[in-house]
């Protein structure tokens, strides 16, 4: 299982540069250490907007849809993934609980439709949070820290120089 992904699968990536080409800006593989000592690492965090992204493989978290269910070592790979399944409604619970807003998406959902229910959850994590992307942070105030790396708001496009000649 050495060559099993954890990070940077192709449609986890395909749905990063997405977001990135949008001028979104997150973290990716980031680990929150949540109340209660549980640690859950999102495929892609939006820390200020406390929103978390999970793409799941069909088969590693038992796809209704396109899950395949082994037929050699039944014995292993039955309670794994229903393990794997329990985990993931788990940490779901321990983010909500944190405040966190969790969005959960299949590799096989198309890129468009991946990246409008991400941006929808950035725009609802924004109403939820009023306080981080409309008001700036106070760099004075501890519980309140200012993180530009993920502020989630797309930037301003920049205009293209008078000389757009490459040589």
């Amino acid at each position: 299982m050495r060559a099993n992904r954890r990070t940077d699968t192709k449609p986890e990536l395909a749905l990063r540069h997405a977001l990135h080409r949008l001028g979104y800006r997150y973290r990716k593989d980031y680990r929150l250490d949540l109340d209660g000592g549980r640690r859950v690492r999102p495929d892609i965090a939006f820390t200020a907007r406390k929103v978390a992204v999970f793409v799941d493989g069909c088969f590693w978290h038992a796809c209704p849809e396109h899950g395949s269910k082994p037929r050699a070592n039944e014995w292993y790979w039955g309670p794994k993934l229903v393990r794997n399944v329990e985990r993931d409604r788990i940490n779901d619970a321990a983010l909500i609980l944190a405040g966190w807003t969790v969005v959960r998406l299949w590799e096989h959902v198309p890129l468009d439709e991946a990246v409008s229910t991400v941006t929808a959850a950035l725009v609802v994590g924004a109403a939820a949070n009023p306080a981080n992307p409309a008001n700036p942070a106070n760099p004075a105030d501890p519980a309140n820290p200012a993180d530009p790396a993920d502020s989630g708001d797309p930037p301003e496009p920049i205009p293209p120089a008078a000389d757009d000649s490459l040589g």
